[in-house]
């Protein structure tokens, strides 16, 4: 359930899935860490540069915004998130990489979460540049800035409860919907894109070879950005290595499994597969075998296989093991979230990130029901499944 509108804790960082990331053993400060004075702008080399933008009241700290120098002038992947001091942080970043707001020709967007999709209205406002999205997050966009809060609220509330939360876990949603208190929906104001990113195409972008590469699971139209050109490292034999670099949003993080929740839609009765769709996508982007990859969390890292490798066997133990609970007993989403483990006791883990584990549970049992190992028992209420062998 995390992505449409939250009914609170948009992002956090408070368990494996309890929030938009889960930081991994062993996953400390990364590179771009600057001896405790915090992140510095990085000069990745062949015109590429990463500004640390601060996501406010975050674990996560920043989201690492992009700068793409072109022919025509530079670009941006992701902004960061919509706060003035993420604004200034921005500002004086691109100062410090020898331009400007004003100077920025558009904007390629990951994916729409607040973090790194916020500040792309203001860019556009203050430059002119245009916006690029994916349309399957480009509807998310729209139909987040034509929603009604008291709607997501209500869905939120039969959703849970759907899961088999309990009765006061629903109740503060049902008596904030009573009230008529459901106040801004988190993105309503992002920027509607005025581009859509074409998966597999290069993009428009005079001087560089860019291409989009589809990867959905974190959101329904997150892409990863592939640079089809010879790294600026030095290889063995002095040549420029291989394989480019990838822009890979949130989707391969080098310590960090990003959350993999269900496609939020009211109007909807389809049935996704998150987790399916996450799995494959990490497929397509080993296959590209990138010298180096660029997240927009923590720091560059190279060995994008091992990687893949790491997370898919994460999730295979997690399919694995939420099979062997559901072989012992009958289980509700929500009982199965309360099963699971997370970096922290169930009972420390607030509400707002209980609603992102039950998600993340769905997601699993849907992926499971999928491969044909669980079923949901017939007539239950709320819905409980069960091996199927």
């Amino acid at each position: 359930m995390t992505n449409g509108p939250q009914a609170d804790d948009d992002e956090h960082d408070d368990g494996e899935a309890c929030g938009e990331h889960r930081v991994q053993a062993d996953g400390g400060p990364g590179p771009e860490a600057d001896g405790g004075r915090g992140p510095r702008i990085i000069d990745h080399g062949g015109g590429i540069w990463s500004i640390p933008v601060p996501i406010p009241d975050n674990p996560l700290g920043h989201t690492l915004v992009h700068v793409v120098e072109t022919d025509v002038g530079p670009v941006l992947i992701d902004t960061g998130w919509d706060d003035p001091a993420s604004w200034q942080t921005l500002a004086e970043g691109l100062a410090a990489c020898g331009t400007s707001v004003g100077a920025l020709h558009g904007v390629l967007v990951t994916h729409h979460h607040p973090d790194h999709h916020g500040l792309s209205a203001r860019v556009r406002e203050e430059s002119g540049a245009w916006i690029a999205m994916h349309a399957a997050d480009a509807a998310v966009v729209r139909r987040t800035r034509g929603s009604d809060r008291n709607q997501w609220l209500g869905y939120l509330a039969d959703k849970l409860a759907a899961a088999g939360a309990p009765d006061a876990h629903t109740a503060p949603l049902r008596t904030a919907l009573a009230e008529g208190r459901g106040g801004t929906l988190p993105g309503g104001r992002a920027a509607l894109p005025d581009r859509e990113i074409e998966p597999n195409e290069l993009l428009a972008l005079p001087g560089r070879r860019l291409r989009a590469i589809w990867t959905p699971g974190h959101t329904p139209g997150h892409v990863c950005l592939h640079l089809e050109e010879q790294h600026p490292g030095r290889g063995r034999q002095g040549e420029g290595r291989r394989g480019g670099r990838l822009f890979s949003g949130d989707h391969l993080l080098p310590t960090i499994s990003p959350h993999i929740g269900l496609y939020e839609d009211p109007d909807s009765d389809e049935i996704t597969d998150p987790l399916g769709d996450y799995l494959d996508s990490l497929e397509r982007i080993a296959g590209l075998r990138p010298a180096e990859v660029l997240p927009a969390h923590q720091y560059a890292f190279t060995d994008a296989q091992a990687r893949v490798d790491e997370l898919t066997a994460h999730h295979a133990e997690r399919l694995s093991d939420l099979r062997a609970l559901l072989s012992e007993r009958d289980l509700t989403p929500w009982q199965l979230a309360e099963t699971m483990r997370w970096n922290r006791p169930w009972a420390e883990i607030p509400f707002g990130s209980r609603n992102i584990a039950v998600a993340e549970a769905e997601a699993h049992l849907r992926h499971l029901v999928k491969l044909g190992h669980a079923e949901a028992v017939p007539g239950s209420t709320p819905v409980t499944y069960r091996a199927t062998d």
